[in-house]
């Protein structure tokens, strides 16, 4: 079958940078960071536990029978400390708790988390701490108990304004009870709460969706996520749809509901910084951030992902890491071991670059030539793409815009659809001496163009 007519672009791109590859002579030098900075990272905590199970997340979570919350205090506190020593961080540029629920942690398991950071590495005063919020764990006094313990920014799941939406998704919350939290949320938290809404929704029109995301617009603060629908296998909502109980929205609908609120959030302020972020008033996500340029990161809690350089083992390359899944068998080990990793993956200087234009490219400043140095001293942008010809056809044909002077960007003018992370593996070619950029690229999608930014540095 053939692919619809807003893949047909990406295919090509995806098929001509395949053949892009680094230079033979080569060689990618150990990472270190820029001598006049300290070593930083970011750090990720997990809280695994929910009230219940939305029908279409497939997240680490469980459902807690009788939870010794001081038991999973400890072993996160023990955990931060063993990762930040290993990897000799000086500073923690921002911690975000995610989950799961971490609404539904104490303020006292928050706050020792947050002291426990601050004795291993610096954490600044107004380092951004964001903590995910569901509006049926989120009450006045308990919001105010997270902001006393170090919390300076909320992210709350609201996910839809639609009774029936909410009800469809499995949230234990109506709509009311979400603008009541945001509202409470933005006197304690005042330009420094964020939004989620996920959009694709089985029997959602465009006209509902963008009435929603219209009343939000009138109450929200100055950041918003917007999330389409991935079905997960395993989950409920994937179950109704492959038995045909429920339908999906082509993705021509899906495109437009996406287009129509790119729209909606410009004419009212808001910059989209990133393909799902949006913020006014310079209310970008820090910690989000790290991830998208390419930055070391830490994971603490069940579940939770890394990449650092554990330095104090004497190691010069970045590890990708993975702690254990479930919470008592992550217990168990942080208590024998001081951590619970269990996946350890040495990352190649070539892969630390594939991440860095993957991530990079989904942001509108996109990847300088001053950033790309960082992580490959050597060889710069030019040197990658500047003399293929499967890059010039590309040029040929609007895909792709080569400018010499600061560095690649996606532009936001057209449209930008979803990102098919599905096919990525598909389209990534891995050799010794050779280097395929195309997992980053083909994540430009419809009648958008890739191009070098002649604007400001990430």
């Amino acid at each position: 079958m053939a692919a619809p007519g807003w893949l047909r672009p990406r295919a090509r791109l995806a098929a001509a940078l395949r053949c892009v590859r680094a230079p033979r002579n080569w060689k990618p030098r150990a990472q270190q960071p820029p001598r006049a900075e300290p070593v930083q990272a970011a750090l990720y905590v997990h809280w695994p536990y929910c009230q219940k199970r939305c029908s279409y997340c497939n997240f680490n979570k469980y459902i807690p029978r009788g939870l010794d919350e001081e038991s999973v205090r400890s072993c996160l506190t023990r955990e931060a400390q063993t990762l930040i020593r290993l990897s000799q961080v000086q500073r923690i540029s921002s911690v975000f708790f995610g989950g799961g629920t971490p609404s539904l942690a104490s303020p006292l398991t928050i706050a020792a988390v947050l002291e426990t950071v601050s004795r291993c590495a610096h954490l600044a005063a107004d380092a951004e701490i964001t903590l995910e919020a569901n509006p049926t764990s989120a009450g006045a006094s308990r919001l105010a108990g997270f902001r006393a313990s170090g919390v300076n920014r909320l992210s709350i799941g609201i996910q839809s304004l639609d009774d029936a939406e909410l009800r469809l998704l499995g949230r234990n919350h109506t709509a009311d009870e979400a603008l009541g939290t945001l509202e409470e949320a933005k006197k304690l938290f005042p330009g420094r709460t964020s939004v989620d809404l996920i959009f694709g929704l089985p029997d959602q029109s465009v006209s509902s969706w963008a009435g929603g995301l219209e009343e939000l617009l009138q109450l929200c603060d100055d950041h918003v996520s917007l999330y389409q629908l991935t079905l997960e296998r395993g989950t409920s909502l994937f179950k109704q749809v492959q038995r045909g109980s429920l339908p999906v929205p082509k993705q021509e609908v899906v495109a437009e509901m996406y287009e129509s609120a790119r729209e909606m959030l410009r004419d009212v302020g808001f910059r989209q910084y990133e393909v799902s972020n949006f913020a006014r008033n310079g209310a970008l996500s820090t910690h989000n951030l790290s991830y998208w340029q390419g930055s070391q990161y830490i994971g603490i809690g069940p579940g939770a992902h890394g990449r650092f350089v554990p330095r104090a083992h004497g190691e010069s390359l970045r590890e990708a890491r993975i702690q254990t899944l479930e919470p008592d068998s992550w217990m168990k080990e942080v208590l024998a071991f001081g951590h619970g990793t269990r996946k350890r993956i040495v990352l190649s200087p070539l892969e630390v670059l594939e991440e860095v234009l993957v991530l990079g490219l989904r942001t509108d400043t996109g990847i300088t030539h001053q950033h790309w140095q960082q992580f490959a001293a050597g060889l710069s942008l030019g040197d990658m793409f500047g003399s293929s010809e499967e890059v010039k056809e590309l040029e040929d044909q609007g895909l792709l815009l080569l400018d010499n002077s600061v560095g690649y960007r996606q532009p936001w003018e057209g449209e930008v659809l979803v990102w098919p992370w599905n096919i990525l593996n598909d389209l990534l070619a891995h050799r010794q001496e050779c280097y395929s950029v195309n997992k980053s690229l083909c994540c430009v999608f419809g009648s958008s163009k890739i191009r070098l930014n002649p604007g400001a540095l990430p």
